[in-house]
């Protein structure tokens, strides 16, 4: 496969027919996946540098899948002392059963499922989203980044991957070592061919009318948009 034009192709994962119970197999070892590969790494810095001495956190987490980053970020608050109002929205009713399964309990997330359209005005301080923009289409996307821009007060971040092709050639080396979920290993390599590269990211900020967004690399093969006021 070339990695020099994005893929178009549609993950098995996104199926319709998907069953609920391999769908929550397929997230907890995307969940794995995010853990070996450091995902949460650059968002708990861009959080680190959105909070600047402020105490409390309103997010809105889109297209949470397992729900893994918004546990993440439960413990980095605790850790902290920063209290934090938390909510993962996700337009697969699939994601919330996964979610609430591997979530224990007590922690300050609310689970949605709907459209994150219908959550503007609710005074987000900051939105994320990790590993969702590479399921977009350009329109979509282009319409996300006009609502983060828009919604989030603080700031907002795009985490997710780089097409690249290491990381292409070796996803599925990693994913057979690690016996992940055989959608795991079809999806993982997909996604990667459907992600993005830096040169690629002005042009989208530039239709979503945002000027003074970083984007940047993170190890390994992440690549981030990031937004701070």
């Amino acid at each position: 496969m070339t990695l020099a034009v994005r893929a178009q192709a549609e993950e098995l994962m996104d199926a319709d027919d998907l069953s609920a119970d391999t769908y929550a197999a397929v997230v907890a070892d995307l969940a794995r996946v995010n853990t070996v590969t450091m995902a949460a790494r650059p968002t708990l810095a861009f959080l680190d540098r959105a909070m600047r001495g402020r105490n409390h956190l309103r997010m809105l987490d889109v297209g949470f899948g397992d729900g893994d980053m918004l546990r993440r970020i439960a413990r980095w608050a605790s850790r902290r002392g920063v209290t934090v109002e938390l909510v993962g929205i996700d337009l697969n009713p699939r994601s919330e059963a996964a979610a609430r399964a591997h979530t224990p309990a007590g922690l300050p997330i609310v689970w949605r499922t709907g459209d994150y359209e219908d959550l503007a005005g609710d005074g987000w301080d900051v939105i994320l989203s990790s590993l969702v923009a590479h399921h977009m289409s350009v329109d979509q996307l282009v319409a996300f980044l006009r609502f983060m821009e828009r919604e989030a007060s603080c700031g907002w971040l795009v985490n997710d991957l780089h097409r690249h092709r290491f990381a292409h050639a070796g996803f599925p080396l990693l994913a057979r070592l690690a016996r992940w979920h055989p959608i795991v290993r079809h999806d993982g390599t997909l996604s990667i061919a459907r992600s993005y590269r830096p040169g690629e990211w002005p042009p989208l900020l530039e239709r979503a009318g945002i000027s003074d967004a970083r984007v940047f690399r993170a190890f390994p093969f992440r690549l981030c948009v990031e937004r701070l006021r």
